[in-house]
């Protein structure tokens, strides 16, 4: 693993993560629940969405970087698209596993302590693991990733949130 790409990786993923955390200061606990429509999710839930699936990609690099299980399989070719832009395309994602009707955060700080504990545990992670090995694990819908790769996912798939944040901001607080 190259160090410097590594470092670059980590401080992307830092700042997108931190740009979650500050937005937090900007809502109260009723505005991150309210939803736009009936059928979208609230700011809460994307919140929540991102912690749940930046922890299942953290679980992932985790299991990359432990053996060289899978090192010879290959990502989608979508995939390869998606990391040749570095960003997700500029469209509404289907997602079967999006529900609408998800649980609501209890309270800001169910958020904050999330989002603090993920950071810190990719942190770790990569500190921990300066010679890892070249395994992947596969991606639900993409195929396969190493843990850099994931590294990078996790940082892209926040931001591509970030054009979602901004559509229900437009909704809510119209003008």
């Amino acid at each position: 693993m190259e160090t410097n790409h590594t470092t670059t990786l980590l401080r992307h993923f830092n700042e997108t993560i931190e740009i979650w955390i500050t937005y937090l200061n900007d809502y109260t606990l009723e505005m991150l629940c309210r939803k736009p429509r009936e059928d979208a999710w609230s700011l809460g839930q994307v919140y929540l969405h991102i912690i749940a699936d930046t922890t299942f990609f953290y679980e992932q690099m985790k299991a990359a970087l432990v053996d060289n299980a899978n090192h010879e399989k290959a990502m989608h070719k979508h995939a390869k698209a998606i990391f040749a832009k570095n960003d997700f395309p500029d469209m509404l994602v289907e997602n079967p596993s999006n529900d609408p009707y998800s649980r609501q955060p209890q309270n800001k700080e169910e958020l904050l302590q999330g989002l603090l504990r993920v950071k810190q545990a990719v942190n770790t992670l990569y500190a921990a693991n300066p010679s890892p090995a070249g395994g992947k694990t596969e991606h639900p819908g993409l195929l396969f990733f190493s843990s850099l790769e994931w590294l990078q996912f996790a940082e892209m798939h926040m931001r591509h949130h970030l054009r979602q944040k901004k559509r229900i901001d437009e909704q809510l607080f119209p003008g």
